[in-house]
């Protein structure tokens, strides 16, 4: 895909990931809507802002409406309420899931049929490394990841016979508002932004960002014993 002739829609674009998705695809010449709940905070020159809040059905219509010449979608919204599966809050359980999963879903199929209309494009669902192995921590949040994964893999079946590409972005820590409590090294956001371009362009349909998701992804064929060493 020729990005520079692209009509790219970007949610979750006022910072971290989403702003440098958006100002990556606006330098190589995409024309980008960047999407947020509160669209007043983007401060990208070059770049369309618009209001999309993924967990809001009638903001998802209105944001299709708005943005009829998309070919380019890509799924960055996300939350991080810090709950794990046993103890957490059903509320922070339920955005999880209505965020990564089912808010991804409801943006892919609001706007499927515009990718269509023009042809053919891509979609790319921003994962993470956390969707292929679960951290108690943050277990609600990699529940919703996996999930996503799943959508992902199907839609993309599905998808295929109308032209359109999809593909899964898996990446471990980055250096984002998320992520600030963490010291643990962490990729810069620009470095993924990077990444996901190149990825898009060349038809990808998975685009491993760094060192550990693909040592991850290469332990997904061992199982329990390989995912997670510590329980013997």
């Amino acid at each position: 895909m020729d990005i520079s002739t692209a009509t790219a829609l970007v949610t979750g674009a006022n910072r971290g990931l989403g702003r440098a998705l958006a100002q990556e695809l606006a330098a190589r010449g995409a024309t980008v809507y960047a999407a947020a709940r509160r669209p007043e905070q983007i401060d990208l020159p070059g770049v369309k802002a618009i209001q999309l809040d993924v967990t809001d059905p009638a903001s998802v219509a209105a944001a299709a409406e708005a943005a009829p010449d998309v070919t380019v979608l890509i799924n960055n919204a996300g939350s991080s309420t810090g709950a794990d599966p046993l103890s957490g809050n059903w509320d922070a359980l339920h955005l999880e899931l209505d965020t990564h999963y089912l808010g991804t879903l409801r943006v892919i199929r609001a706007f499927t049929p515009v990718i269509e209309a023009r042809g053919g494009g891509a979609i790319l669902n921003i994962l993470s490394v956390l969707s292929w192995v679960g951290v108690p921590a943050v277990g609600a949040y990699s529940a919703a990841k996996s999930a996503a994964w799943s959508m992902t893999n199907t839609v993309r079946q599905q998808l295929a016979p109308s032209g359109i590409t999809v593909s899964g972005l898996h990446v471990g820590l980055m250096d984002t508002d998320m992520a600030r409590h963490l010291t643990e090294p962490k990729t810069d956001p620009a470095d993924v932004a990077r990444a996901a371009a190149d990825g898009i362009a060349a038809g990808a349909p998975e685009i491993v960002v760094d060192d550990f998701s693909r040592q991850v992804l290469a332990n997904l064929s061992g199982g329990v014993a390989a995912l997670y060493p510590q329980l013997g």
